[in-house]
Protein backbone atom coordinates (compact mmCIF):
# COMPACT_ATOMS: atom_id res chain seq x y z
CA UNK A 1 0.00 0.00 0.00
CA UNK A 2 1.18 3.43 -0.81
CA UNK A 3 1.05 6.33 1.67
CA UNK A 4 -1.95 7.89 -0.07
CA UNK A 5 -4.02 4.70 0.38
CA UNK A 6 -3.01 4.48 4.04
CA UNK A 7 -4.08 8.10 4.54
CA UNK A 8 -7.48 7.42 2.92
CA UNK A 9 -8.01 4.32 5.10
CA UNK A 10 -7.08 6.27 8.25
CA UNK A 11 -9.45 9.10 7.29
CA UNK A 12 -12.31 6.68 6.58
CA UNK A 13 -11.75 4.86 9.87
CA UNK A 14 -11.61 8.20 11.70
CA UNK A 15 -14.85 9.41 10.12
CA UNK A 16 -16.61 6.14 10.96
CA UNK A 17 -15.33 6.35 14.55
CA UNK A 18 -16.48 9.97 14.87
CA UNK A 19 -19.93 9.07 13.51
CA UNK A 20 -20.14 6.11 15.90
CA UNK A 21 -19.15 8.23 18.90
CA UNK A 22 -21.63 10.92 17.83
CA UNK A 23 -24.40 8.34 17.55
CA UNK A 24 -23.62 6.95 21.00
CA UNK A 25 -23.55 10.46 22.49
CA UNK A 26 -26.91 11.27 20.88
CA UNK A 27 -28.47 8.10 22.31
CA UNK A 28 -27.00 8.85 25.73
CA UNK A 29 -28.37 12.40 25.59
CA UNK A 30 -31.81 11.12 24.51
CA UNK A 31 -31.79 8.63 27.38
CA UNK A 32 -30.79 11.34 29.83
CA UNK A 33 -33.52 13.69 28.60
CA UNK A 34 -36.19 10.98 28.82
CA UNK A 35 -34.97 9.92 32.27
CA UNK A 36 -35.15 13.54 33.49
CA UNK A 37 -38.57 14.14 31.97
CA UNK A 38 -40.20 10.92 33.15
CA UNK A 39 -38.38 10.24 36.42
CA UNK A 40 -39.51 6.95 37.95
CA UNK A 41 -41.90 6.39 35.04
CA UNK A 42 -38.79 5.93 32.85
CA UNK A 43 -37.59 3.02 34.98
CA UNK A 44 -41.07 1.49 35.16
CA UNK A 45 -41.53 1.55 31.37
CA UNK A 46 -38.02 0.25 30.63
CA UNK A 47 -38.56 -2.59 33.10
CA UNK A 48 -41.99 -3.39 31.63
CA UNK A 49 -40.63 -3.39 28.08
CA UNK A 50 -37.59 -5.44 29.10
CA UNK A 51 -35.22 -3.33 27.03
CA UNK A 52 -33.95 0.26 27.24
CA UNK A 53 -34.42 0.94 23.52
CA UNK A 54 -38.00 -0.37 23.47
CA UNK A 55 -38.83 1.50 26.68
CA UNK A 56 -37.41 4.73 25.32
CA UNK A 57 -39.32 4.22 22.09
CA UNK A 58 -42.56 3.92 24.12
CA UNK A 59 -41.75 7.11 26.05
CA UNK A 60 -40.83 9.00 22.88
CA UNK A 61 -44.10 7.87 21.30
CA UNK A 62 -46.02 9.10 24.37
CA UNK A 63 -44.28 12.46 24.12
CA UNK A 64 -45.18 12.83 20.43
CA UNK A 65 -48.79 11.82 21.10
CA UNK A 66 -48.98 14.34 23.96
CA UNK A 67 -47.64 17.11 21.72
CA UNK A 68 -50.65 16.59 19.43
CA UNK A 69 -53.10 17.08 22.31
CA UNK A 70 -54.41 20.53 23.09
CA UNK A 71 -54.06 20.67 26.85
CA UNK A 72 -55.98 23.63 28.20
CA UNK A 73 -55.76 25.60 31.39
CA UNK A 74 -58.82 25.75 33.57
CA UNK A 75 -60.66 28.97 34.18
CA UNK A 76 -60.74 30.25 37.74
CA UNK A 77 -64.41 29.34 38.04
CA UNK A 78 -63.78 25.80 36.76
CA UNK A 79 -60.90 25.32 39.15
CA UNK A 80 -63.04 26.60 42.02
CA UNK A 81 -65.94 24.33 41.03
CA UNK A 82 -63.71 21.26 40.82
CA UNK A 83 -62.04 22.10 44.15
CA UNK A 84 -65.45 22.48 45.79
CA UNK A 85 -66.61 19.17 44.35
CA UNK A 86 -63.43 17.49 45.63
CA UNK A 87 -64.14 18.82 49.13
CA UNK A 88 -67.62 17.31 48.95
CA UNK A 89 -66.27 13.95 47.77
CA UNK A 90 -63.62 13.95 50.47
CA UNK A 91 -66.17 14.76 53.19
CA UNK A 92 -68.29 11.80 52.08
CA UNK A 93 -65.42 9.39 52.75
CA UNK A 94 -66.31 8.91 56.44
CA UNK A 95 -69.84 7.72 55.69
CA UNK A 96 -69.19 5.98 52.35
CA UNK A 97 -65.52 5.20 51.64
CA UNK A 98 -66.23 3.08 48.56
CA UNK A 99 -68.58 5.67 47.07
CA UNK A 100 -66.12 8.48 47.78
CA UNK A 101 -63.29 6.61 46.03
CA UNK A 102 -65.53 5.92 43.04
CA UNK A 103 -66.52 9.60 42.89
CA UNK A 104 -62.88 10.67 43.26
CA UNK A 105 -61.94 8.52 40.26
CA UNK A 106 -64.79 10.02 38.26
CA UNK A 107 -63.87 13.58 39.28
CA UNK A 108 -60.22 13.05 38.28
CA UNK A 109 -61.44 11.84 34.87
CA UNK A 110 -63.64 14.93 34.54
CA UNK A 111 -60.73 17.26 35.29
CA UNK A 112 -58.56 15.37 32.80
CA UNK A 113 -61.23 15.78 30.15
CA UNK A 114 -61.69 19.47 30.96
CA UNK A 115 -57.93 19.96 30.54
CA UNK A 116 -57.99 18.20 27.15
CA UNK A 117 -56.64 14.76 27.98
CA UNK A 118 -58.44 11.86 26.28
CA UNK A 119 -60.31 9.81 28.87
CA UNK A 120 -60.78 6.51 27.10
CA UNK A 121 -59.21 3.27 28.24
CA UNK A 122 -57.35 3.46 31.57
CA UNK A 123 -53.91 2.39 30.29
CA UNK A 124 -54.02 5.01 27.54
CA UNK A 125 -55.13 7.64 30.09
CA UNK A 126 -52.14 6.86 32.29
CA UNK A 127 -49.79 6.89 29.31
CA UNK A 128 -51.07 10.32 28.24
CA UNK A 129 -50.98 11.80 31.72
CA UNK A 130 -47.49 10.39 32.39
CA UNK A 131 -45.90 12.86 30.00
CA UNK A 132 -46.96 15.89 32.06
CA UNK A 133 -47.32 14.21 35.46
CA UNK A 134 -44.72 11.41 35.56
CA UNK A 135 -44.50 11.25 39.34
CA UNK A 136 -48.15 11.23 40.32
CA UNK A 137 -49.23 8.96 37.47
CA UNK A 138 -48.05 6.05 39.58
CA UNK A 139 -50.30 7.33 42.39
CA UNK A 140 -53.17 7.26 39.89
CA UNK A 141 -52.39 3.66 38.99
CA UNK A 142 -52.21 2.72 42.67
CA UNK A 143 -55.52 4.40 43.48
CA UNK A 144 -57.18 2.72 40.52
CA UNK A 145 -55.81 -0.67 41.53
CA UNK A 146 -57.12 -0.22 45.08
CA UNK A 147 -60.55 0.68 43.70
CA UNK A 148 -60.51 -2.46 41.55
CA UNK A 149 -59.40 -4.62 44.50
CA UNK A 150 -62.18 -3.16 46.61
CA UNK A 151 -64.66 -4.12 43.91
CA UNK A 152 -63.46 -7.71 44.39
CA UNK A 153 -63.73 -7.39 48.17
CA UNK A 154 -59.94 -7.32 48.64
CA UNK A 155 -59.33 -3.79 49.97
CA UNK A 156 -59.77 -2.41 53.45
CA UNK A 157 -61.00 1.01 54.50
CA UNK A 158 -57.35 1.97 55.08
CA UNK A 159 -56.60 0.97 51.49
CA UNK A 160 -59.46 3.19 50.34
CA UNK A 161 -58.06 6.07 52.41
CA UNK A 162 -54.74 5.62 50.61
CA UNK A 163 -56.58 5.61 47.28
CA UNK A 164 -58.13 8.96 48.15
CA UNK A 165 -54.69 10.38 48.98
CA UNK A 166 -53.33 9.12 45.66
CA UNK A 167 -56.27 10.48 43.69
CA UNK A 168 -55.82 13.81 45.48
CA UNK A 169 -52.19 14.13 44.40
CA UNK A 170 -53.12 13.86 40.71
CA UNK A 171 -56.24 15.97 41.18
CA UNK A 172 -54.18 18.78 42.72
CA UNK A 173 -51.71 18.74 39.83
CA UNK A 174 -54.47 18.71 37.25
CA UNK A 175 -56.05 21.80 38.83
CA UNK A 176 -52.79 23.72 38.52
CA UNK A 177 -52.44 25.82 35.41
CA UNK A 178 -48.66 25.96 35.57
CA UNK A 179 -46.10 23.31 34.77
CA UNK A 180 -46.62 20.29 36.96
CA UNK A 181 -44.55 19.92 40.08
CA UNK A 182 -42.95 16.54 40.47
CA UNK A 183 -44.20 15.32 43.78
CA UNK A 184 -45.40 12.09 45.29
CA UNK A 185 -48.43 11.53 47.47
CA UNK A 186 -47.85 11.17 51.17
CA UNK A 187 -49.94 8.20 52.29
Amino acid sequence: MNPQQVTIIVVVISVVAIIGVGFLLMRKRRSQMLRERFGPEYDRVVKKEGDVRRGEHVLAFRTKRRERLEIRTLSSSSRSDFASRWTTVQSQFVDDPQGAVSQADHLVSEVMQARGYPVGEFDQRTADISVDHPIVVDNYRTAHEIALRHGRGQASTEDLRKAMVHYRSLFDELLENSLPERKEAQA
